[in-house]
């Protein structure tokens, strides 16, 4: 379970499996010896075996990477004929949605082909909800105060299951989430800037757990969001403003 929205040759890495669950489906009619030769590949890839039921695998897939795939590119899609203005406000929320639909659909096709059930079975349930949704967007703009109050609990509704299943999402090295604080630098976009803050955040003692870069929209610059521990984070902030960092709230 690796791989980048990137596909072919030029794309490839040596690190591409470290670290990332392989899964291998063995039946009752699997030789020891063939399973342990399977084994032996995935150590040498660094990756980590997951042994499995071939069925519970392709439901798996199909609600972690293959039901997901389809639903960004139905989002992206909505894009392609957007005004120019529109789409020039686009945020890092669209693109955290949209990122993955940059993968090439031969590929995907192959996947998808070999695993429809289990995805349409997701979509099912997905389109279900998109359509909940509807009427409670559509409840929401009648005059009736009821019908809106109905309309926004259900809104309400989807929302916190969205919480809900967001934080089973596992965390760092696949342990379970954790609340980090986060501390936003102002950085120009120019050569070395991320090596500087990594390395003065090293100074202050601070380990960074997790990073994003938020590019401003026609400028130069950009926002680097650090996640660290929340008791670390008053320190770095501290440490970071005198060596001359710009800090955002």
């Amino acid at each position: 379970m690796s791989g980048r929205e990137k596909s072919g040759p030029l794309a490839a890495t040596g690190d591409l499996f470290e670290g990332r669950p392989w899964v291998l489906t063995p039946t009752r009619d699997t030789d020891t010896e063939v399973l342990n030769l399977a084994l032996e590949l995935v150590s040498h890839c660094r990756a980590v075996p997951v042994v499995m039921d071939a069925d519970a695998h392709d439901r798996a897939v199909a609600l972690v990477s293959h039901m997901p795939h389809l639903v960004s590119s139905m989002v992206a899609a909505r894009l392609e004929h957007a005004e120019e203005a529109a789409v020039r406000l686009c945020g890092q929320g669209i693109r955290d949605v949209t990122r993955i639909a940059a993968s090439d659909p031969g590929m995907w096709i192959d996947i998808l082909s070999a695993n429809p059930g289990p995805v349409a079975d997701l979509l099912s349930d997905v389109s279900a909800d998109l359509e909940e949704t509807v009427r409670a967007l559509r409840a929401l703009q009648s005059s009736d105060e009821d019908k809106r109050r109905e309309g926004g609990s259900g809104i309400e509704d989807v929302l916190r299951r969205g919480n809900a299943g967001q934080v089973r999402v596992p965390g760092k090295h696949g342990s379970a989430p954790r609340e980090y604080e986060t501390v936003v630098v102002l950085i120009d976009d120019q050569p070395g800037q991320l090596a500087r803050i990594f390395a003065d955040a090293g100074r202050a003692g601070v380990n960074i757990e997790d990073v994003r870069i938020e590019h401003a929209t026609g400028q130069q610059a950009g926002l680097v969001q650090l996640m660290v521990e929340p008791g670390a984070a008053a320190a770095l902030r501290e440490a970071l403003r005198e060596r001359g960092w710009a800090l955002r709230q």
